[in-house]
């Protein structure tokens, strides 16, 4: 299934908490993946693979089912 990112929140916080990602950096990122097509077996999935191209754990998100 293809899902397109309308909105997203992502934890940017180091595992000990003591790092936060700037704020122009957070905003590039969500910028970068607002808006771009992902290729998922369902929302579990899309969680993970956005984690894994970002490097950061998506807190919350909504998104869009891509017909073709």
């Amino acid at each position: 299934m293809k899902f397109q990112i309308t909105e997203i929140e992502f934890d940017f916080t180091t595992d000990d908490g003591e790092y936060e990602l700037q704020p122009s950096k957070q905003e590039q990122i969500i910028d970068e993946t607002i808006g771009q097509i992902w290729d998922a077996d369902d929302e579990d999935d899309l969680v993970e693979e956005i984690t894994c191209a970002t490097g950061w754990c998506v807190v919350s998100l909504n998104y869009r089912h891509v017909l073709n």
